[in-house]
């Protein structure tokens, strides 16, 4: 089984922005533990970045390849109808991610064009939210 993990924009600096709101642990020392913890179950892959286009470029490789897509679409969650229509176009299942709660949040970021086309949502759980979408995808799959 294979899992993406894709990151949308300033999820790069995880570790450094906001670590009230994010944590102070980058992106790719998580990404470490992910793969150790779920190594026996899933091959974990992880891209990041701060281009609509690339992110709608990533899903459309994998779209119809990998088993499952965690998305973190960050800013691109309230704004994106590309990224939404990428999710669409694409036969793999995706999980949206929030590491904080978007609904405890200012108004525009309560609302997600991309999740309408994903199969579930995560928000406001930190990291562990990456963790319960990759498991929920491998149960999911049994």
């Amino acid at each position: 089984m294979t899992i993406a993990i894709i990151n949308g924009p300033n999820l790069n600096l995880l570790g450094k922005r906001e670590v009230d709101i994010y944590g102070n642990q980058t992106f790719d020392d998580y990404f470490i533990t992910l793969k150790e913890k779920f190594d026996q179950q899933a091959i974990l892959t992880y891209f990041q970045s701060n281009h609509e286009g690339g992110i709608i470029d990533h899903i459309h490789e994998i779209g119809y390849e990998y088993d499952g897509i965690v998305l973190n679409g960050a800013a691109y969650t309230h704004t994106s109808v590309a990224i939404a229509d990428a999710i669409a176009a694409v036969t793999t299942p995706v999980v949206e991610v929030h590491i904080s709660n978007i609904h405890a949040r200012e108004g525009f970021r309560q609302h997600s064009y991309s999740a309408t086309n994903c199969i579930g949502v995560i928000t406001g759980l930190g990291l562990k939210g990456y963790e319960l979408a990759i498991k929920y995808l491998i149960d999911r799959k049994k």
